[in-house]
C-alpha cells in the first residue's frame, strides 16, 4: 500500500451555498472528464491522490483555500459529476454515514465495471484497511469522519479520507499503485500543518519489531499477558506530558507497569488469539482490533521484549505549494509550474463558458 500524502486544514463550520456547489460540480467533472480523456484513468488517480494537486483542485474550483471542507465539498461536487458509465471511474462514500455505505456502492459497481467478484473482495477489503490503518496504527487523535474511495474499472483505486481533532482536519491520501504493504512505511510523503508532539505510529520502519513482537503475543494465549498488567486505573499519555512555554516533554516512570485492560481490549485479544494471525496485517484487519487494543499490544510488547514503537509524527510540515514570505517555506516554483499547466491545460480543453474559464484560471492564481 502506497500513502501518498496528508494535508492539515482548520475546521470550519457552515454548509457550502447550492449555487456554488452547482458550479463546483460542473467545473469539477469536466476537469475530471479531460484528465482521464487526455492522460487516462491512471493519471487521474494519480493527481486525486497528490494533496497539493488536491489542495489546488479544491481552489480553482472556487472553495475556501484553508477550509476543512474543501475536502468534503470537492468529491461530493467529484461523485456527482463523474458518470461511471462514461468515464470509467467512480466515486464512493462520502461525509458521515455516507461513508459507511462504500461498501455496497463498491459491490454495484461491479457490474458496471465488469469487475469479477473476487476481485471486487480486495477493492472492499483495501477500503476498510486503509481506514483502520489510519484510525488505529497512525494513533494520532485524528478521528476519521470522511472516506472516499475513487475506483476505476481497472480495478486500481485512490482513497481520499479526513480526520477531525479539535479545530482541525487532517486529510490522508492512498493510492492502490505499487501495492506492498498496508502496515508498513505505506506513505511516500506526508505533509501538513502541525506535528503533534506524541503520535503513536506503527506503520514506521522502526516499529518493525514491535510490529512482530505484537503478533507473537496474539499467538501465544493473551491470559499470559496479564501477568503484566497491574489492576490499576487506565491512564493516558496526557498524564506524562511536562509543558512548558518552550518545550513539551514526554516523561515516561521508571516503573513500566502496563494498567488494566478493557474487558473489550480483553475479547479482542482472545478473538485474535482463536484466529491465529500470521502477521501484523492480518492482526490489524480482524475485527475488532482497534486503537486500544494496537496500543495495548505495542506497550506490552515494548515491556517483554524491549521493543519500542515510533513515537514520532509521520507529518511533515507543509502548506500547499509554500508561501510568497517563505512561510511556512519558499513557494516550490517547480510544483506551482506544473499544477498551474496542468489545471490550465485541462481548462482550455474543457467546453466551458469563457467567462467561467477565465474566473477559474484566476482563481487559481490568486491562490498560487
Amino acid at each position: 500500500m502506497k500513502r501518498i500524502g496528508i494535508a492539515e486544514l482548520p475546521l470550519h463550520g457552515g454548509r457550502c451555498p447550492p449555487w456554488l456547489f452547482g458550479r463546483m460540480r460542473r467545473l469539477g467533472g469536466a476537469i475530471a472528464e479531460i484528465i482521464v480523456h487526455e492522460y487516462g484513468r491512471q493519471e487521474f488517480l494519480h493527481r486525486i491522490s497528490d494533496p497539493f494537486f488536491f489542495q489546488a483542485l479544491g481552489c480553482v474550483l472556487g472553495y475556501d483555500f484553508h477550509s476543512s471542507g474543501l475536502t468534503t465539498v470537492t468529491m461530493g461536487a467529484l461523485k456527482e459529476a463523474i458518470k461511471p458509465e462514461e468515464l470509467g471511474i467512480a466515486v464512493c462514500g462520502g461525509k458521515g454515514r455516507v461513508s459507511k455505505q462504500t461498501p455496497n456502492e463498491i459491490e454495484k459497481l461491479a457490474d458496471v465495471f465488469s469487475i469479477r467478484s473476487e476481485k471486487i473482495g480486495s477493492i472492499k477489503y483495501a477500503s476498510r484497511m486503509a481506514a483502520k490503518v489510519d484510525n488505529a496504527c497512525l494513533q494520532d487523535d485524528y478521528r476519521l469522519y470522511h472516506h472516499c474511495f475513487v475506483l476505476s474499472e481497472d480495478g486500481d483505486w485512490a482513497v481520499v479520507q479526513q480526520g477531525m481533532h479539535g479545530r482541525l482536519a487532517r486529510r490522508y491520501h492512498w493510492l492502490s499503485e505499487g501495492v506492498r504493504s498496508f502496515v508498513e512505511e505505506p506513505h511516500s510523503g506526508i505533509a501538513g500543518d502541525r506535528r503533534e508532539e506524541v503520535v503513536l505510529d506503527m506503520t514506521a520502519r522502526e516499529s518493525e519489531e514491535t510490529r512482530r513482537a505484537s503478533v507473537d503475543l496474539i499467538r501465544d494465549d493473551p491470559k499470559h499477558l496479564m501477568k503484566y498488567v497491574r489492576d490499576v486505573e487506565q491512564r493516558s499519555l496526557d498524564d506524562y506530558l511536562e509543558r512548558s512555554p518552550q518545550v513539551l516533554k514526554l516523561i515516561m516512570p521508571t516503573e513500566h507497569a502496563i494498567t488494566k485492560l478493557s474487558e473489550r481490549t480483553m475479547a479482542s485479544l482472545r478473538r485474535a488469539y482463536e484466529l491465529q494471525p500470521a502477521n501484523y496485517e492480518e492482526l490489524v484487519a480482524i475485527r475488532g482490533v482497534g486503537p486500544k487494543t494496537v496500543r495495548a499490544l505495542a506497550l506490552v510488547s515494548d515491556l517483554i521484549y524491549g521493543k519500542p514503537p515510533s513515537w514520532q509524527d509521520p507529518v511533515r510540515f507543509s502548506f500547499a505549494h509554500g508561501g510568497k514570505d517563505g512561510i511556512p517555506y519558499p513557494v516550490d516554483r517547480a510544483t506551482h509550474k506544473r499544477t498551474t499547466e496542468i489545471l490550465e491545460g485541462a481548462l482550455e480543453e474543457a467546453k466551458l463558458e469563457r467567462r467561467e474559464k477565465l474566473d477559474a484560471i484566476r482563481r487559481l492564481h490568486e491562490f498560487l
